[in-house]
């Protein structure tokens, strides 16, 4: 699981918005009019809801957010606005005559909901309207998301998502009640469980869920459903492919108001920033597990989805790409943790390798091995070398306690590698002088450190193939 940077993407979110209120008070005695609880209110909170949470979600993982909704002539529009704006959203709302802003009032005792108020006026937008206040924010942006509540502002999907395709921009769809088919020629829908019945039926098992499935992507010309089952995780379903089911991160749950707002904004982010949608839809799997675990409506920020991936997750511990890499190691200076890189061929894995590593990963926190490429040994070592292609031996040093990410450079040299990674450690083994160490300079200019060690005596690759080939 990688962790991107977020803060070279821009999602526009086109939504129905509403302001989620919460009053909070104490329970302490039951009303004599009727057998109901009184709650001694003393807190009244806030919070921007629907397609106002993924876009706040959407900013709190770092990324630029733009919104355009509809709401009404009033105070709470007001309000609505100034929380938006306070988190960096660009706002452009649609003022309806005659209309109210939607208001979800939840009476919260105990952090438990005791009651619940809606307060809204469903006013269908017509499309051109909706194009036309999206127009010059989607030339700017990576991708659309579409936040359907059926609250009026996307009564005319197809006029949106036509304005997207035609700029080639991908479009991620959060669904409601209205037929699948209305959201044709998006790029992925993510419907939960009822959405997804009313959609196609009932079904009795999962190969029957699946074939349905790909014959709602087949016919309406997207890549993929995201199936969302609550506290049982969630299925992609991409066009052709073997469905991919994500168990639900294992924590406490205390309530699951807005998860699918953070799943979508998750997801487009994600994708946004260059991962894979395999990889987009692991993590927003992960920012639900986190979004279930606040009470309320809640959005989750880039630094916890960071953190709750470095204590689960350890960074890919494996084989990474260099740019992965570099986020990972990021990530790790600004946890306070050590760097310590080194490199080598490590062509046949021996007791000398284990050693020098273990010691290696002595001198700091994290240990990064960079391993040759196939190419780059036959010019070190000559015609008959490797012996085993690369991917073998980064297999066996990722399978080491000792390493916690191994990364291929092609270059004789690891010099490329040390400018973008600027390891705290560079440690070398044999007979060397640290002035002698390639890339010495290169650490020592980021302040780091170069250290030699000592091979084990009498272990060495070369000496082992000679000797097989003498058998």
């Amino acid at each position: 699981m990688k962790v991107p940077r977020f803060d070279g993407a821009h999602i526009l979110v086109v939504g129905d918005v509403m302001l989620d209120r919460y009053w909070h008070g104490d329970t302490r005695r039951v009303s004599t009019e009727a057998p109901i609880p009184i709650v001694n209110v003393n807190e009244i909170e806030d919070r921007p809801g629907a397609a106002g949470n993924v876009a706040l979600n959407i900013s709190t993982l770092g990324a630029k957010a733009s919104l355009v909704a509809a709401v009404g002539q009033d105070e709470p529009a007001g309000i609505l606005r100034a929380k938006l704006e306070a988190a960096d959203i660009i706002c452009d709302l649609i003022e309806l005559k005659n209309s109210r802003t939607t208001i979800k009032l939840r009476i919260v005792s105990q952090s438990q909901q005791i009651f619940r108020a809606d307060f809204e006026d469903i006013v269908d937008v017509p499309g051109d309207t909706v194009v036309a206040h999206m127009a010059s924010a989607l030339h700017e942006v990576d991708s659309l998301v579409l936040s359907d509540y059926d609250k009026g502002l996307i009564s005319d999907p197809q006029a949106i998502i036509k304005a997207a395709s035609k700029l080639g921009k991908p479009v991620l769809v959060d669904p409601k009640f209205k037929p699948l088919t209305d959201y044709s020629g998006a790029t992925i829908v993510k419907p939960n469980r009822l959405e997804l019945e009313h959609a196609i039926g009932h079904w009795t098992t999962e190969a029957e869920l699946v074939d349905r499935c790909q014959k709602i992507i087949n016919d309406m010309g997207i890549e993929a459903l995201l199936v969302t089952w609550s506290s049982e995780g969630m299925t992609l379903i991409r066009k052709g492919l073997e469905e991919v089911h994500f168990p639900a991160r294992k924590r406490e749950v205390y309530d699951v108001s807005g998860a699918g707002d953070t799943v979508i904004a998750t997801l487009a982010v994600a994708l946004a920033s260059g991962e894979s949608m395999l990889d987009a839809t692991g993590l927003a799997n992960i920012a639900a597990g986190l979004a279930v675990s606040h009470f309320g409506v809640s959005s989750v920020s880039g630094p916890e989805l960071r953190l709750e991936v470095a204590n689960n997750l350890k960074f890919d511990r494996g084989v990474m790409s260099k740019d992965h890499l570099v986020i990972a190691v990021e990530e790790a200076r600004s946890r306070g943790q050590k760097v310590v890189f080194t490199n080598g061929c490590f062509d046949i894995l021996h007791a000398g390798h284990v050693d020098y590593l273990i010691e290696a990963k002595a001198q700091g926190d994290l240990l990064i091995v960079a391993v040759n490429s196939d190419e780059s040994v036959t010019r070190l070592k000559g015609e008959g070398r490797p012996i085993n292609p690369v991917e073998r031996r980064m297999t066996m040093l990722a399978g080491l306690e000792a390493v916690d990410w191994v990364v291929e450079f092609e270059e004789d040299t690891p010099e490329d590698l040390l400018r973008a990674l600027k390891p705290d450690v560079l440690v070398k083994g044999g007979d060397y002088s640290v002035d002698q160490v390639v890339g010495a300079e290169i650490v020592q200019a980021n302040s780091g450190e170069v250290k030699v060690l000592k091979l084990v005596e009498d272990c060495s690759t070369s000496a082992l193939v000679q000797k097989i080939r003498e058998l």
